[in-house]
């Protein structure tokens, strides 16, 4: 390692830290050393949209709502490998064409295995599932 290195490469970096930290802290302290603290029932309400909360809030949500959200994170995902290939689409030729195709037919796939087990399927209801 050459002589220096560490303060011209590392120094800066750790100073940008420290900083970072010490404004980050800073905020938060003067919030809680300057914000009120006065507990009220509306403070303490949850939120939801604006209308008046109804039921308990711990009740048990269907599990597809979490595999749509899934679902829709695997899209997401999907989105962001098709980005750089389109960018660099003509450099790849026929190889990146066939790559993608496979990417794209494996996707689409597990959609279709998704749409016949049913997830997709709002309209039925599960035993045991809240109405």
């Amino acid at each position: 390692m050459p002589n220096g290195y560490f303060h011209e490469n590392y120094i800066p970096v750790l100073i940008d830290l420290g900083l970072i930290v010490v404004v980050a802290g800073g905020m938060l302290l003067l919030s809680y050393l300057l914000g009120q603290h006065k507990r009220t029932r509306e403070k303490l309400m949850p939120y939801e949209c604006g209308m008046t909360p109804t039921g308990d809030a711990s009740h048990r949500f269907s599990i597809r709502f979490y595999l749509v959200a899934m679902i829709f994170i695997l899209l997401d995902v999907e989105v962001v490998f098709l980005f750089p290939w389109a960018v660099i689409f003509r450099e790849l030729k026929m190889f990146g064409f066939i790559e993608m195709l496979l990417f794209v037919l494996i996707v689409v796939a597990g959609f279709v295995y998704l749409w016949k087990k049913g997830v997709l399927d709002w309209s039925r209801r599960e035993p045991g599932e809240m109405q």
